[in-house]
């Protein structure tokens, strides 16, 4: 869609504000919005926004990162192909910007470029990476200091999907409006838990929509006066809230998916396995970028069904890296990795770039995963001697662990990049400062309205 027709379609739709959409390195939706009247001018322009904003910390307490501080502007130019009018908003519209500097380039410091950044490797390289991010989140409701939320049902329960139906069918009804397709939807373990699935899309649109997804459901819920929270853990006694990222790479034209061999006894192709190589070989710093939040430790343990152990295997919802089954009679098209060690704390530009990078460079090295690694029981129902013996190791336990483990890997921060990786890095050690100086219930009433 080109410009000329967006100020077009949104003057025949009475649309006021349109929305200029970013992730920060928080991973928080911002932006800023312009009216109607200022619309052609600002698709071309873009709207400025200090540099600051991408060293704020979780509790917009700027940080002192090198060309970040008041002085300064990016631009926000938004995609058109990111067009959309929610229809929960009937006089809004947004787009998903990108980052530019006032000399017109992409600023180093913008999340959805590094993901650009990646998929142009994979491309030079002859790989089209496809992705779905699958969120998880609850429905609940405040109550003087504490939130409770929308029911008490069991895991895929009818109960549960009675007590959420009114939300769950505008929900549903709303993101098809604006492009999303619909795959599955289920009330989850966790009380109150909702896990709705859309369909495989490039991974640029894939992030983009995860985005377009957050703000669908969180506006959604809103209007049926309910609050819906993405955040890791929002209840302490309640299953964690994930966001695990399917990922498969296609050829150029998009025929073949490169990930499916029929001979293989797994049906994964030696790409495949390069892939899982050079994600379990990165897995502790990646770890940092796709569970970035000090909520997200809550969620990472032991027979969670969240993994906390680097191994993959078939059908295991305990490794890190799961190979689902395929579809009868679109095994090709279905063949996919699951990455599941990520949550929407994250910024999805930056969790589905670091994740591609790390992959690439198992290509790039011609790695394969340790057999060793490959598990079909749940590693926790293993000692400690089994594990070890295995070489299987645990996923970083705290905020802080990931940190340094990020701070070491080099092949990922060069990916990123000096300005990104620096400012990332800064607020998240900013997080770290100051909720783990605080206590439990400080830390999930600030982390249940972020995400």
């Amino acid at each position: 869609m080109d410009n000329q027709e967006i100020v077009r379609r949104a003057e025949e739709a009475g649309i006021q504000l349109v929305s200029f959409l970013f992730c920060d390195n928080g991973g928080i939706i911002r932006g800023k919005s312009t009216h109607i009247s200022g619309l052609e001018q600002r698709l071309e322009s873009g709207i400025g926004v200090t540099k600051a904003m991408q060293a704020m910390s979780d509790m917009d307490q700027l940080q002192i990162v090198a060309g970040m501080g008041p002085v300064g502007e990016f631009r926000l130019i938004p995609d058109p192909d990111t067009f959309t009018m929610p229809p929960y908003a009937s006089k809004r519209a947004l787009l998903v910007a990108d980052m530019f500097t006032t000399e017109r380039d992409p600023w180093e410091a913008c999340p959805r470029d590094f993901l650009k950044r990646m998929l142009a490797k994979a491309d030079s390289m002859g790989l089209t990476l496809q992705a779905a991010l699958e969120p998880e989140w609850y429905l609940a409701r405040r109550e003087g200091d504490r939130f409770v939320p929308i029911d008490e049902s069991l895991d895929n329960s009818s109960i549960g999907d009675a007590f959420a139906r009114e939300v769950i069918d505008d929900v549903v009804e709303a993101l098809e409006a604006q492009g999303l397709r619909v795959e599955q939807y289920y009330p989850e373990l966790g009380h109150g838990q909702q896990e709705m699935s859309i369909g495989h899309v490039d991974a640029l649109r894939a992030a983009d929509n995860h985005l377009i997804y957050r703000e669908t459901v969180r506006n959604v819920a809103w209007q049926h006066g309910w609050l819906a929270s993405f955040a890791p853990k929002p209840f302490p006694d309640q299953a964690g809230s994930g966001c695990h990222i399917h990922f498969s790479a296609w050829d150029s034209g998009g025929e073949h998916n490169l990930f499916y061999d029929p001979i293989d006894e797994h049906q994964l192709s030696a790409l495949a396995y390069q892939f899982i190589g050079g994600i379990l070989a990165h897995l502790p710093a990646l770890t940092a970028l796709t569970c970035p939040s000090m909520n997200s430790y809550r969620r990472i343990s032991p027979g969670s069904w969240s993994t906390a152990y680097i191994c993959y295997g078939p059908d295991n919802r305990e490794a890190a890296v799961r190979i689902p089954s395929r579809f009868w009679g679109s095994e090709m098209a279905s063949t996919n990795l699951e990455f599941r060690p990520a949550d929407s704390s994250s910024n999805p530009y930056i969790a589905l770039g670091a994740l591609i990078a790390a992959g690439l460079d198992g290509v790039e090295r011609g790695l394969r995963p340790e057999k060793s690694l490959f598990i079909d029981v749940d590693p926790a129902r293993l000692t400690a001697e089994e594990l070890a013996a295995r070489g299987i190791r645990r996923l970083p336990a705290s905020l802080m662990e990931a940190i340094s483990e990020l701070t070491a890997d080099t092949a990922l921060t060069d990916a990123m990049g000096p300005m990104l990786a620096d400012s990332y890095l800064a607020i998240r050690r900013a997080d770290w400062e100051l909720f783990s100086q605080r206590d439990a219930e400080f830390e999930i009433r600030h982390h249940f309205y972020k995400y």
